[in-house]
Order: C-alpha cells, then sequence, then structure tokens
C-alpha cells in the first residue's frame, strides 16, 4: 500500500460491549489523499462517508484491514467487540489466532473475567500492552501479584471493551513500535472526537449482571457523548463507565504440596493440608475517558487524551484444611489404604495430640487496583512529504492491600481425618473429624495472625518523544519514517506492616472469640466436585476486623515487613530509522531500533551483597531482624532489527515474510526480590538484580487468501530463539558473613549458593490455521488453531506455552437480530510457582454467546452469556520424586450480562 493510496481511520463504532445493530462512525477529515503518508500508525482504511452496521460489515473491515498492513497483524474492530461475548479487551483478543488468555497473574488462582493476554505461547510478561501506541502503567487488586509475582504484563480487569475503536495484534515487529514484547504487541486505539460521523453523538446503556454461583445481580452502565463543529476544526468526546459484579469461587487446594514419610521402610509422600476454598468478592469498575482534540490549522491536529480506570475489589478468602504433617508430628498413626507412585492416594490418620486441621480466613477490604494517563499529542503536516508528530505523556498505576484482617486457627484437635484421591482430573475426598460447623473446638493458640497491612504498589511512567516521516515520490521506497523516545519507568513497594499477635492480650483464649457464625453454600461440594466436610462455618469480615483489632499488633516499626520491599527504577531512550518500500507485487519496510536503558534496582537482603552499588544498613527495629537495603545500578544497550516484506500474488492472495530482534525486560520481582543468605549452609533464595534482558529473534511467515469480502483462508509459522530467558536455578553470589565476621571481628566476605532467577535460552516454534466463511448473507463460521512447542534450557517447559489452542464461533445476523456462539480452547500449560510448588493448569475449554434485537432506530437490546460450559480451573503440581498430583480446583459459575442501549 503506497503512500499515495488513503490511510486512516476506522469505522468507528458509538456504542461498544453492547449487542444489537451498533453504527460506526467514519472520520469525516478524510484529507487529501495524494498528501497523505506511508505510517503504520494506525492503518485502518479510509472509508470516507461510508457508515460500518453489524458483524458482517465490521468483519469486512477488520479483514480488509488486515490485509493492508505490510506486517503481520490481527485486527478487531469496535463492531467485533460490540457483538462479541466480551466484557473486557482481552475477552475479545482471546479469539484471535496466537493469542491466549489467563484469568490470574500470580498464584490466586483462576477466576471468571480474562486478566492477561500471550501471545505463540510465551508468558504475558513477554506480550506489550499499549494504549495509542504509548505504555499504560497498570496495578493488581491481589496482594501476591503486587508483592511476589510482579510481572510486565498489564491487567486487562481496568480495559473495559467500551473505550476500544480497534485493537491492533502485531505479530511482527516494526522499528516504530516501542519495544518490550518480544512476542509482540497489542495496541488498543481509542476513538477520537474528529472521527465521529455527526455533530452530536450520544449512546447510553442500561443493564445488570446476573451471577449463578453468588446468586446475585448487580447494575451496569456505560455512557458516551460527542461534540464536534461543523468546520470539523474542534471536538469533545466524554465517556464513562460504572460497572459492578458479584463474584463467588468455590474450590480446593492442596497447600504446602506433598511432604515424606515412611510407610513400611519405604519413603512416600502424603498430602499435606487438603483445603475447602471459597472466595468471595465484590468488583466495582468506574472510570472513564476524555479526548478534545482541535485543527488551528489545516495542516495542524492537536490533542489531549486522559483515562481514568479503579477496579474496587474487596474480598474474602476461607480455606478450611486438613492438617496431616501437625497430626503426624504429633502422634498421629498413617494408616496408609493405597500408594501409587509414591504417594498415599488413600489414607487416614488417627490418635496423637496435634490439630488435625487448620482454618485460614483472610479479609481484604479496600484492595483495589488503578490505571490512568494523560497525553498530550501534535500532528504536524510541514509539507505535503514531511510530517511530524509528538507527543508527552504521563501514566500512572497502582495496587492497594491496605488491610488484611487474619486469623488462622488450629482446629479437631485428635479428632481424626482421611482423604481419598481419584486422579488429577477429580478432586481429593476427604473428611475431618469434630465439629466443622460451629467454632466448638478451635485453638488459637495453634494458628496465628498474619497478613501484610499498608501495601501500596506504584507503576509510573512519564514519556516524550518525537515522529517523523518523509515521503517519497517515483520511488520504490513510498516514505521514511525516523523517531526519538524517553522515558523514565518505576515500580515500586515502598512499605509494608506484617501483622502479628498482640502478646499483651489473651489472643490463645478460644473464649474470646465469637461464636455466632455463618456457613458455606450448601451445594459448595457439588459444586466443586468432591466429598468435603459440612457445613463449615466462617466468621463475617466485620468479626475479622474486630478480632484483629483487639488481638493484632500493627506497629510500623517492629512489624515493618522488608521482605516485600522493593523499587526498579528504568531510563529507557529510543531512536529509530524505518523504510518503507513498494515496488510492483513486493511492499513491507525494514529498520533498526536502537534503545539503551538505566537500571536503578533498590532490594532488601540479610546480608550486604557485595556485588551492589551501595549498601545502607544495616537497619534494626525490625522483629523480623536486621536487614540491609542494597542498590544496583547498571546500564545497557541494544540494537533492534526488523524487516517485513508483503507479496500480493494477486488481489486476493498474499505472501508475508518477516524477521526481527525483538526485546523484554526481566520482571520486577524477579530483578528485586528479598535475598535470604544463610550464613551456616552458605545458600540462599531470592532476585537477581544482574539478570539481562530477553532478546528474542523472530521469523515468521504466512500465506493469506481472501476469498470472499468476509472470507479468509490463511496458514502460518513461526519461530522465537529467545536469548536470555528469566528461569530459575542456582548461582553462586558473595555476602558479608555476619556469623563469620562477628567471630573475626573484620569483615568475612563468602561465597553463597543463591537459588534465583537466572538468565538461560530458549525456543518456542508454531503452527497458525485461520478460516473465516461467511455462509449466504446472513450466517458465518470463523474458526482458528494455534500450535506451540516451547521449551527452555534443558528441556524445561516455558511458562504459559499450551501446545494446542483453538477457537470455533457461528453467528446469525438480519436487520433485527444478531446471534454468536463461540467456544475457546488451551491445553495445559506450565503456570508458575506456588510457595515451593511448580504447578501447571490442565487444559480448558469456554463457551459463551451473544444475543441482540433491535428494538427501534435507536433503542437496541442485548444479552451476553459468560461460562456457559461452567467450566473447572484445574491445576497440579509436578515432582521427580512422585510425579503428577492434584494441586488446585476451582469453580467460578455463569455470568449473565443483560443490556439495554439507546443513541442518538
Amino acid at each position: 500500500m503506497s503512500h499515495r493510496k488513503t490511510l486512516l481511520a476506522a469505522s468507528i463504532i458509538a456504542g461498544l460491549c453492547l449487542a444489537g445493530t451498533l453504527h460506526a462512525q467514519d472520520n469525516a477529515q478524510a484529507g487529501d489523499a495524494a498528501t497523505q503518508p506511508r505510517s503504520d500508525r494506525a492503518k485502518v482504511k479510509q472509508l470516507g462517508t461510508i457508515t460500518v452496521t453489524g458483524i458482517r460489515n465490521a468483519e469486512t473491515e477488520s479483514l480488509e484491514t488486515k490485509k493492508d498492513f505490510d506486517s503481520h497483524v490481527e485486527v478487531v474492530t469496535a463492531e467485533d467487540i460490540g457483538k462479541l461475548p466480551a466484557k473486557n479487551v482481552a475477552d475479545t483478543l482471546q479469539r484471535l489466532p496466537g493469542v491466549n488468555i489467563s484469568s490470574s497473574s500470580a498464584s490466586e488462582g483462576g477466576f471468571d473475567e480474562s486478566d492477561r493476554v500471550s501471545l505463540r505461547g510465551t508468558a504475558p510478561s513477554l506480550t506489550q500492552t499499549l494504549v495509542n501506541g504509548h505504555s499504560i502503567g497498570t496495578g493488581d487488586w491481589f496482594v501476591l501479584s503486587q508483592v511476589q509475582t510482579v510481572g510486565r504484563s498489564v491487567s486487562y480487569s481496568l480495559l473495559p471493551s467500551e473505550i476500544v475503536n480497534q485493537v491492533v495484534v502485531y505479530k511482527s515487529s516494526e522499528a516504530h513500535l516501542v519495544e518490550g514484547g518480544s512476542a509482540g504487541s497489542v495496541d488498543i486505539v481509542t476513538r477520537k472526537p474528529l472521527e465521529f460521523a455527526k455533530p452530536v453523538t450520544g449512546e447510553v446503556s442500561l443493564g445488570g449482571v446476573y451471577a449463578d454461583l453468588p446468586g446475585k445481580t448487580k447494575p451496569q452502565f456505560s455512557g458516551l457523548f460527542n461534540w464536534k463543529n461543523d468546520a470539523g476544526t474542534a471536538g469533545v468526546m466524554v465517556q464513562g463507565f460504572y460497572e459492578k459484579r458479584s463474584l463467588q469461587r468455590n474450590g480446593q487446594e492442596v497447600v504446602g504440596g506433598y511432604l515424606p514419610t515412611t510407610v513400611d521402610g519405604n519413603t512416600v509422600y502424603y498430602p499435606n493440608e487438603i483445603g475447602a476454598v471459597l472466595f468471595t468478592q465484590e468488583r466495582e469498575r468506574k472510570g472513564g475517558v476524555i479526548d478534545l482534540q482541535i485543527k488551528p490549522a489545516d495542516n495542524l491536529t492537536l490533542d489531549i487524551n486522559g483515562f481514568y480506570s479503579k477496579l474496587k475489589a474487596d474480598n474474602y478468602n476461607r480455606n478450611y484444611m486438613m492438617w496431616a504433617s501437625s497430626a503426624l508430628a504429633n502422634g498421629g498413626v498413617l494408616t496408609a489404604n493405597t500408594i501409587r507412585n509414591n504417594v498415599v492416594t488413600s489414607g487416614s490418620i488417627s490418635g496423637g495430640t496435634g490439630a488435625y486441621g487448620v482454618y485460614d480466613q483472610i479479609s481484604r477490604p479496600g484492595a483495589a487496583s488503578e490505571s490512568k494517563y494523560l497525553t498530550l499529542d501534535a500532528d504536524w503536516r510541514a509539507t505535503d512529504h514531511l510530517t511530524f508528530t509528538g507527543q508527552v505523556g504521563t501514566t500512572r498505576g497502582s495496587g492497594s492491600s491496605p488491610t488484611q484482617d487474619v486469623m488462622e486457627l488450629g482446629t479437631a484437635v485428635g479428632a481424626g481425618a482421611s482423604w481419598d484421591m481419584r486422579g488429577l482430573g477429580k478432586p481429593i475426598n476427604w473428611t475431618l473429624g469434630g465439629d466443622n460447623s460451629s467454632t466448638s473446638g478451635i485453638r488459637p493458640d495453634m494458628g496465628w495472625i498474619f497478613g501484610g497491612q499498608g501495601i501500596k504498589v506504584k507503576d509510573k511512567e512519564d514519556w516524550a518523544q518525537a515522529d517523523g516521516e518523509l515521503a517519497f515520490d517515483d520511488s520504490a521506497f513510498s516514505s521514511l519514517q525516523f523517531g526519538v523516545r524517553y522515558a523514565k519507568h518505576t515500580r515500586q513497594n515502598p512499605s509494608e506492616i506484617a501483622q502479628g499477635p498482640n502478646f499483651a492480650t489473651d489472643w490463645t483464649d478460644p473464649a474470646g472469640y465469637p461464636t455466632a457464625v455463618e456457613h458455606y453454600p450448601g451445594d459448595f461440594g457439588s459444586s466443586v466436585g468432591g466429598s468435603f466436610p459440612g457445613p463449615i462455618w466462617y466468621w463475617t469480615p466485620a468479626q475479622l476486623a474486630a478480632i484483629d483489632a483487639a488481638y493484632a499488633n500493627r506497629d510500623p516499626v517492629s512489624r515493618f515487613y522488608f521482605n516485600d520491599v522493593y523499587k526498579v527504577e528504568e531510563k529507557d531512550s529510543a531512536a529509530y530509522l524505518q523504510l518503507n518500500f513498494q515496488a510492483g507485487i513486493a511492499s513491507g519496510n525494514f529498520g533498526v531500533r536502537y534503545v539503551k536503558t538505566k537500571e536503578n534496582i533498590g532490594y532488601t537482603s540479610t546480608a550486604p551483597d557485595a556485588e551492589a552499588t551501595t549498601v545502607t544498613g544495616p537497619i534494626t527495629g525490625s522483629a523480623f531482624g536486621d536487614y540491609y537495603w542494597n542498590t544496583y545500578k547498571h546500564s545497557y544497550d541494544k540494537f533492534l532489527p526488523s524487516a517485513n516484506l508483503k507479496l500480493a500474488l494477486s488481489d486476493d492472495l498474499l505472501l508475508r515474510f518477516a524477521a526481527s530482534q525483538t526485546m523484554t525486560r526481566p520482571d520486577y520481582s524477579a530483578l528485586a526480590g528479598y535475598v535470604s543468605a544463610d550464613d551456616l549452609t552458605h545458600t540462599g533464595s531470592g532476585g537477581n538484580p544482574k539478570l539481562r534482558p530477553l532478546v528474542s529473534s523472530n521469523f515468521d511467515a504466512a500465506v493469506e487468501w481472501y476469498f470472499a469480502p468476509r472470507g479468509l483462508l490463511s496458514a502460518g509459522v513461526y519461530a522465537m530463539n529467545l536469548h536470555d530467558y528469566v528461569n530459575f536455578g542456582n548461582e553462586v553470589r558473595r555476602f558479608k558473613d555476619m556469623q563469620a565476621s562477628a567471630a573475626a571481628g573484620t569483615d568475612v566476605f563468602n561465597d553463597y549458593l543463591i537459588s534465583v532467577p537466572r538468565n538461560v535460552n530458549g525456543q518456542v516454534r508454531g503452527v497458525e490455521l485461520n478460516y473465516i466463511q461467511p455462509i449466504g448473507d446472513n450466517f458465518g463460521v470463523q474458526a482458528n488453531y494455534t500450535y506451540a512447542d516451547g521449551h527452555a534450557t534443558g528441556g524445561v517447559p516455558l511458562q504459559g506455552t499450551s501446545k494446542h489452542t483453538y477457537n470455533v464461533s457461528g453467528y446469525f445476523e438480519n436487520q433485527r437480530f444478531n446471534a454468536r456462539v463461540s467456544y475457546t480452547y488451551r491445553s495445559e500449560f506450565y503456570a508458575g510457582v506456588s510457595r515451593t510448588d511448580t504447578y501447571f493448569q490442565q487444559g480448558i475449554g469456554n463457551l459463551a454467546a451473544s444475543f441482540g434485537v433491535q428494538l427501534t432506530d435507536w433503542m437496541s437490546l442485548s444479552l451476553d452469556a459468560m461460562n456457559l460450559n461452567n467450566p473447572k480451573l484445574k491445576y497440579y503440581t509436578q515432582n521427580a520424586a512422585y510425579g503428577k498430583q492434584p494441586y488446585a480446583f476451582y469453580v467460578n459459575g455463569r455470568q449473565y450480562y443483560l443490556n439495554l442501549r439507546f443513541k442518538f
């Protein structure tokens, strides 16, 4: 596509996330096609005054946009999102070839809403998420994502689909794209005031969502108002959204994994703590977008764009567990009925004086996440052939856990317990003696009071960039793009208070605890698919808050928890050149991006790190011991070349080839994790500030046949060679030996074998197939399949790699009705580490549907149904000693969204 062809901008739908017949806005400011440069910054085909309506036309527009790109992309238009069963951007993207989603970011288990996006069998941290081409600060509501597993991926639960004009998924790189996505980039493009067709546009959606597990209905609202003057030189768009949801997740977890014991002289393993887990949450997402756009001159456009989204996520997690290790440690006798693969799969314990049960109740009022940005853009056409664009912006994200009200109790002392394991696919049946329905027999002295307080993780970036594009006449080279960018990014958790028991109180006396209780739902066990004790009792969040107020120690000095404190500051500079070309049937681009990063990493340790740039300490006063604050400073730079070639063998048949190098910086927790060094054994564990960035060499080839306006048959192969992929292993690091130094009366440094994230190599190889088929005027089907084979050095699996992913959907649409049914499946994948356990998520499929009816020209009704097949999330651990064993099971139930939409 040459610079002489018209480029931008989309057929934009005013109302998103709503089924019904919606209308997109065209860009009334088409401009002079002969003077538009060849930029790929927003390559949507210009439609003049055409209005796109419905699934079919939106699908046509998405395919034409994909076809026009010289790089390998997938495109979803606003109308697509409006007609898909989707409640955030990730819900929509999961139906594209090569895209995987997950519903969690750390080890909290999965929920009912898509939260992370990854590409081509890699972890979410290797996918860059952009909004209008720039970074976005993000945050997480779950505490482990805030302080332990802190990645670089963006939480899509903060990005409702209402904000979207289109989404472009870049599977092959271009030099002008912001670095950070080794596997690819997702660019979410929002709407602009001057792109609307009418001077005044307004839309309102009113509705509700019903979740069947909690049995509650909550309100949903979104609204949009856009105005532009008759001359098309000034406009303003204001958009807001407010959504509430009740969540309930029923599940089972094997906490602490499988522990060894001896039976008949042989070492066997038994499940440590088998828990019945009831999680409830109230989510409230609110925010909006404001955009002010003006054209003070024919060749100059200025735009101010702001976005805000906050997710309030109060939650309460109860885990009522059989505690086998406590029973055995206190005189209990194990009877092993069945042993398979060195595991006691069916057994019982009786006798002794230990607690046979342990109960964790954790309420997190005020848990929240937030994302916002403000940008100022300028677009100046200096001459008919030379265009400059500039942007300055700031973005902030945060994740908060201001309070955790927690009580852990020993239960069922000497009462006996049993379990029966039924394979990887079914929860473990188990029993626990004693009274499980009341507080009778609780033992606070066999439990604890814990939980971090005052956590406020901050994620921020300030940046400035300038870009230019020079168009050429009568040349195979259509244009030259060039630019520079500078950004300062910081992610930190500056403080945390870890509460403990207040020993000045009678916290171990059970007589001081409430006896009025509530109970798990009666169908808890049947919904998960197992036999558990019941009915299980619990205290309310208000009762837990009162308990901690009476018995907890939250002193900000003595309870300062330095283990979770960290800071990573990066200063990133970049410059690029990209040459675009078209000659006969060939078009494409090649270029190079130069990136320089300066890192300042702050982390804590129990001993001074000899390799740190500066060390402060010892810092005293914490009950958790003395600690040191280390900073490690270093820098690195990379040249990242890229090339894309498109061959138009005919109007409908394309070949694509791409090669590039891309870069992803290591996760924040991998760089700045707390380091524990044991002076006795000279071993330890922690983060690794010396990690190098991952650089991937990528190769891509595809053939695409656009056999109909809404039809596509394509096949592609890809390969990613991952250099300096981050995995876990042992590394020798030098620390001050505190014990030896005290004995010698002088500083003594020794080598320690530290278990840390480390750089290794890896690779991913894969195939993508995509088929989109219109059937007559009103029907259509879509199907795609992705194969990904990935591993790190030594055959270790890559995080997030599902070998098989496929999507199948069908739709019907006429002038009044529309309907779509979609099924998505991904096979098992390595999900991460929880405590000391390496775990995998088993394969899972999800069925969703949407239905809509156009009641009048200005009113429509829609129904979206999510998780219709009530999928069960299943996880297992894998260990050389005992193979694969069940780890966790979760059920989230179904959700139904009903919305009535008005437009004028």
